[in-house]
């Protein structure tokens, strides 16, 4: 039920539904580039098809497959904004920097709109989004962010709901109001992941599957070693997100990888489908330790969460999963679940994005810490951009400060366990 040790996609419902993509060979040769990438996923293929388009030779490299990590079995939520308020960042980066940094994840949301219709990639995108709120304080916590959102960055199309209407759009009994943003949406990971390749190969990239890199040469010229082959580049990019292992430690220090779990129902009835989310918007709840979920194009529930720190797989994920699902559906009681599945995603201490170089001609972009489907394709777009010489735009989300997991490597984990033990128990509160 985890794709952490498996090659291939994991068994989920997106690898079902997928649509036909071609396989790439592995790289038995020693080859050379303008550009080598590691990391076939949403980050990488976004860098892949900016460069490509802009006649650059580019190259990718991927352990696995296409979209094999998070970027082809995530929640599918694109959500605008950032794991922090608005005024979080302004002390952190000034009113400048976050102005900046706001308009940039707006344009990441346009980007993406504009990347699916140009290249006509069938991902069942759409538009509408609710945060949940399940107490009080959460109440509060919407409210203060749809005042932030519109007096700091003026962002349009946000509605407070009250407990009826909230019932209506999302229907259960847990929820005491929301907050809908118009703006925001959802897809299908892995059709995106898979039309970005199609995309990045029609524009001349070359990409090879189940060739992890094992050694990298930081040099005028990197040098990227696998395990038949070898890439020299000008310029190398890494895309790895929770995956970066020992490959580049000072790297991996800065973020961690947690587990994160979905299943998807039977389709449903047309009937039962309008009656949990009346107006197919995805939705998730603001608790610490959140759950998210929304309908997928043929009418199934997608519920994710149940997050692991502690790098175990929950043993019947259809069991445990479904235990919170029907908590919030009591009506799904009866409906079956026939996919779950989970991996990792990485986070950073303080939530937020981690990009920046290794040296002059070394590029890295990862942490995306839950707004990945957006992030990732402007993360893309602005690597692009300072490969080509103009490195301002990136230098803004390079510019936001990071620490790394307290603890170092035996003990960061048990750490960060016994942290989110404590937000989980103020969840109950």
């Amino acid at each position: 039920m985890s794709t952490i040790h498996n090659a291939h996609h994991a068994d989920s419902y997106y690898a079902a539904s997928a649509h036909g993509a071609p396989e790439h060979a592995p790289l038995q040769e020693a080859v050379t580039c303008d550009v080598c990438i590691v990391g076939a996923g949403i980050t990488g293929l976004s860098a892949a098809l900016h460069l490509a388009e802009r006649g650059y030779n580019v190259v990718v490299l991927e352990a696995h497959q296409v979209g094999w990590g998070a970027s082809g079995r995530s929640g599918g939520q694109a959500i605008v904004g950032f794991n922090k308020g608005i005024r979080y960042l302004q002390n952190l980066m000034g009113r400048e920097d976050t102005r900046k940094l706001w308009d940039m994840n707006v344009e990441a949301r346009d980007l993406l709109k504009d990347t699916v219709a140009r290249h006509n990639i069938q991902c069942d995108l759409k538009w509408g989004h609710l945060h949940m709120a399940i107490k009080p304080r959460h109440m509060r916590d919407l409210v203060e962010m749809k005042e932030e959102l519109e007096d700091e960055v003026a962002y349009p199309g946000l509605q407070l709901l009250g407990k009826n209407e909230a019932h209506q759009r999302v229907g259960s009994e847990k929820y005491i109001g929301a907050l809908y943003d118009s703006g925001s949406g959802h897809l299908h990971p892995l059709n995106y992941t898979l039309g970005l390749a199609e995309a990045a190969v029609r524009a001349g990239v070359k990409i090879f599957e189940h060739t992890p890199a094992t050694h990298i040469a930081q040099d005028e010229s990197p040098v990227i070693t696998t395990p038949k082959g070898r890439v020299t580049c000008k310029h190398l990019i890494l895309c790895v997100n929770a995956y970066v292992g020992q490959l580049e430690p000072p790297l991996a220090s800065k973020i961690m990888p947690v587990g994160t779990f979905i299943v998807a129902t039977e389709p449903l009835s047309d009937d039962l489908a309008r009656s949990v989310i009346r107006d197919d918007d995805a939705v998730v709840d603001i608790n610490f330790v959140l759950n998210y979920w929304r309908l997928s194009a043929d009418k199934r529930m997608l519920f994710g969460g149940r997050v692991s720190y502690s790098g175990l797989v929950p043993f019947d994920l259809k069991q445990t999963m479904g235990r919170t699902m029907r908590d919030v559906y009591p009506q799904l009681g009866d409906t079956k679940i026939d996919y779950a599945w989970g991996g990792n995603v990485a986070i950073t201490v303080n939530r937020l994005p981690h990009f920046g170089r290794l040296g002059k001609n070394v590029y890295f972009a990862h942490g995306y810490s839950g707004h990945g489907i957006l992030h990732t394709g402007l993360a893309g777009k602005l690597i692009a951009e300072a490969v080509q010489g103009t490195a301002e735009r990136f230098d803004v989300f390079a510019r936001i400060p990071h620490m790394s997991f307290p603890g170092g490597a035996l003990m960061r984990k048990p750490a960060l366990v016994l942290a989110m033990a404590y937000f989980k128990l103020r969840d109950l509160l």
